[in-house]
């Protein structure tokens, strides 16, 4: 026996189920070693390694379709999609916070309590009666933005943080000359064309079709005389735009409602502001005095950039857009048409203009009690379906149908004959028992049920929708002598679409054998018009077809070009071409470096937050984005 078990431990199979035994052991002593390395990974997202939490998610998808929900009201679906779109952005903005989060420790920036306090004391929305900062109504938005005060303030002091590296990086925006004046020149240049129209109006009356060339055109074409497809189904819909009026809401429901989002039905005052930025003091007093004195943005930004410094055009701002309450205090202190003393900020001296004011504005309680009780209607009307559809569910599950169902749970429900247009074969909409913005919706999901298959409640874009397609009418070639008329009318459309393309390629191939589109067309017995001081852009009203725009500038002189128009064809030839001149008007390149300034600035953050995003080694969990989205 003994020799037996010798031999056997000997070969390989016994080696391999002491192999096996011993990594038994093994993971079996180290438990929770093995849990660590084999358990998936839960959260939505690692930056540096770091995890963004499922609970994390959560909350900031719930803050963001709530804001949804009240800024859309009845027209707001909690539909897959709308959830998908919500928990990708929730997601991508706790990413960006991340990572901005991350450099502001890189590099130590820090911003006083004192700073965060009067940024907040500032905000119109959380202002009483008498203009001061309202502790009461500074809850009550903290409560209907489903936050808390600290919370808050740290986001408030984050952002505050972001905001001067935003303005570092903005501030690098400049475009020399030696870039405007090539743009410019491309983007201002203008041609003179030769232009022949070929409308389909004017194409030569063919010959009167045969019975035959008309039955062969009628086959050929069966997607434009075929009848589409019908379905007939029966629907029922449980919306919030339904169960809404089942809802009360009280007037004291709307006073409460009114004063927890008062900052909604304001627009806060906005400036738009002109900023000079440099690092001497004794520099931005000079910028200041000139531009009190009437100095305009070109001449300020020539000293600026004198003074190692730069000029921007910030746009409209609210007090709140601006980093620094000093910064604000200024910019919002100063009349129209005033200009600041220099303020310092850890980014050098700032100058500001303002170039304008617009004033801001509260609409009273009156004015807007109506929409908010339809908002709290919708609001509750929604918890109401989600604990409804559980109930209609375990009824369709328990063998009720659609219509019995229906009556009970109060739902819309219809019967119909539909193609996927919602059309009868009447050619005119049918009913459905939802609101004209929800039809696609509920359409699609028709026509994507399956036959006979038994009904179930499902979530989408047209509310909780349960459907049953009872019979399928596939499509089909309508008779010939049913649609006779429309296939003559469509047999001479194309006929006369066919003459002018002839027509155009053959002024093109003529141009090609070296004459010019004028001789061509006169040749041809048409006529040709000149069209002078063509642009590039098509929203300056040309006096070319815009579909001939962008051939028309790849061209060289004198070369030709044909293209399809809303009604018919168009040949055209570049006679001249006169490129732009920069120096012609200062006032428009000046004009034209600040746009291409703030183009490049909104370019810069892109790109420095792709920087970040990179150096911080983003990696997404699409499971856990999954989870996230789903209701």
């Amino acid at each position: 026996m003994l020799t037996a078990l010798r031999r056997l431990a000997g070969t390989w199979v016994a080696k391999a189920l002491f192999a096996l035994l011993v990594l038994s052991f093994g993971v079996w002593g180290m438990g929770d070693m093995a849990k660590t390395l084999f358990a998936p990974d839960t959260s939505l997202a690692r930056v540096a390694g770091q995890p963004i939490t499922l609970e994390e998610g959560q909350a900031a998808m719930r803050r963001e379709m709530q804001r949804l929900a009240r800024q859309l009201g009845n027209q707001f679906e909690n539909d897959p999609r709308i959830r998908r779109a919500v928990a990708e952005q929730s997601v991508d903005q706790l990413v960006i916070d991340r990572v901005l989060r991350a450099e502001v420790e890189r590099l130590g920036l820090a911003v006083p309590d004192s700073a965060v306090r009067d940024f907040i004391f500032g905000i119109p929305a959380f202002r009483g009666p008498d203009g001061r900062f309202s502790q009461v109504a500074f809850q009550a938005w903290l409560r209907n933005a489903d936050t808390s005060e600290q919370r808050f303030l740290d986001l408030v002091r984050a952002d505050m943080a972001r905001q001067q590296i935003a303005m570092a990086v903005r501030s690098g925006a400049a475009v020399p000359d030696a870039m405007a004046r090539p743009l410019l020149r491309w983007l201002e240049e203008r041609r003179g064309v030769t232009l022949v129209s070929l409308p389909l109006a004017t194409a030569p009356e063919p010959a009167a079709p045969t019975e035959e060339q008309l039955r062969r055109f009628h086959e050929n074409n069966p997607e434009r005389f075929s009848s589409p497809e019908y379905r007939d189904a029966t629907v029922a819909v449980l919306t919030a735009d339904l169960l809404s009026r089942e809802v009360e809401v009280s007037d004291a429901d709307v006073a409460a409602a009114y004063e927890a989002r008062r900052g909604q039905f304001g627009t806060p005052e906005r400036r738009r502001l002109a900023q000079v930025l440099v690092p001497e003091e004794a520099r931005a007093q000079e910028i200041a005095a000139a531009w009190s004195g009437g100095a305009d943005i070109e001449q300020v930004t020539a000293q600026a950039r004198a003074a190692g410094g730069e000029a921007l055009e910030l746009g409209e701002v609210e007090r709140g857009g601006l980093p620094l309450p000093e910064l604000a205090a200024a910019a919002f202190g100063a009349p129209a048409g005033g200009v600041t003393a220099p303020v310092q900020s850890p980014f050098g001296w700032h100058v500001f203009k303002v170039e304008a004011v617009t004033p801001g504005e509260e609409r009273p309680l009156a004015e807007v009690a109506d929409q908010l009780r339809r908002d709290i209607a919708m609001e509750r009307a929604a918890d109401i379906a989600f604990e409804r559809a559980n109930k209609i569910e375990d009824a369709l599950a328990g063998g009720a149908t659609l219509e019995e169902v229906a009556k009970q749970f109060a739902m819309g429900f219809a019967s119909i004959r539909t193609d996927a247009e919602g059309l009868g074969q009447d050619g005119r909409p049918v009913a459905l028992p939802v609101i004209e913005a929800a039809r696609p919706a509920l359409l699609k999901v028709v026509f994507a049920t399956e036959k006979g298959a038994p009904p179930r409640l499902q979530e989408g874009e047209a509310g909780f929708v349960a459907t049953e397609v009872k019979e399928i009418i596939p499509p089909a070639l309508k008779p010939f002598e049913s649609v006779e008329a429309e296939v003559r009318e469509a047999w001479i459309a194309d006929a006369r679409r066919r003459a002018q393309e002839g027509r155009a390629a053959a002024l093109l191939a003529a141009t090609r054998d070296g004459k010019s589109l004028a001789a061509a067309a006169e040749a041809a017995g048409l006529g040709s018009r000149e069209v002078g001081s063509v642009g590039r852009d098509p929203r300056a009203g040309a006096a070319v077809p815009p579909e001939l725009l962008a051939p028309l500038f790849e061209l060289k002189l004198h070369e030709t070009t044909m293209a399809r128009t809303r009604d018919g064809f168009a040949v055209a030839q570049v006679d001249e071409i006169t490129p732009g001149d920069p120096d012609a008007d200062k006032a428009t390149l000046d004009r034209f470096k600040r746009e291409a300034e703030q183009a490049l600035a909104q370019d810069l953050d892109v790109q420095f937050l792709a920087a970040l995003r990179g150096r911080s080694d983003v990696r997404l969990n699409p499971r856990m984005l999954d989870v996230l989205a789903q209701p």
